[in-house]
């Protein structure tokens, strides 16, 4: 679907995301569209991991050099990558940011907590699936370390338990509101079902949290999409 976002301080024109639909990181912009009700004005291009399309020479030249996805594009070429960067952007778009902070204390500490859910979590996860399990496959995962690999797994469950802390004392991870560090979250808990690895069943307050954003409109629109896609052959 071609479209156009025309916010004032947006750029002009057509807007394209490189995605692979369900994936963790993916994930994370596809619920901050929906939560700025953006989704339906984004063009979105399918680029299959499991064949290595986001690490071919073309897209490291002319899309995102660090292989990675999403990548955003504009009309006039300019791109965004980085899911904390691209979700500032849309945010921002109408000058009424819900998932970013409002205040100076409040942005930072959105995007202390959305580091640090990466840190000890996502990408801790992310490095046990790339180098412990089969991962995208041979043709994407040229090298592996199964014991660096374990050591992470190890690492993102006690971050599970770092957030888990945290949630016994707040009702979101940054605080009282649900922010883009939720949403990091939520990542994570997609690479656990990837993975198949199930979150500590003693981590009460964070298996809470993850039901109750689960009831958010967005997520479910992520899940129900993620749910019933097939990868292409």
């Amino acid at each position: 679907m071609s479209a156009t976002i025309n916010f004032d301080n947006a750029i002009p024109g057509k807007v394209t995301i490189y995605d692979f639909p369900p994936g963790p990181y993916p994930c994370r912009v596809q619920i901050a569209l929906h939560e700025k009700k953006l989704h339906d004005l984004v063009d979105f291009e399918f680029v299959n991991l499991y064949k290595g399309e986001h690490k071919t020479d073309e897209f490291l030249r002319t899309k995102n050099y660090s292989g990675t996805l999403p990548v955003m594009e504009f009309a006039d070429g300019s791109l965004l990558s980085e899911c904390t960067a691209i979700t500032e952007y849309i945010d921002n778009l109408d000058g009424n940011p819900i998932l970013t902070g409002t205040t100076p204390f409040e942005k930072g500490q959105i995007h202390m907590m959305t580091r640090r859910v990466e840190f000890e979590f996502l990408e801790a996860i992310s490095l046990y699936f790339h180098n412990a399990t089969p991962g995208l496959g041979p043709t994407v995962e040229k090298y592996q370390n199964l014991e660096w690999g374990l050591r992470q797994r190890d690492r993102g469950i006690r971050g599970m338990h770092f957030l888990n802390s945290l949630l016994q004392k707040q009702p979101y991870i940054a605080g009282d509101k649900f922010s883009m560090a939720d949403i990091a979250c939520i990542g994570g808990f997609v690479f656990l079902s990837v993975v198949k690895l199930e979150p500590p069943k003693e981590c009460k307050a964070l298996l809470e949290w993850f039901d109750r954003v689960n009831e958010r409109p967005s997520v479910q629109e992520f899940f129900k999409m993620a749910n019933s896609f097939e990868l292409p052959a």
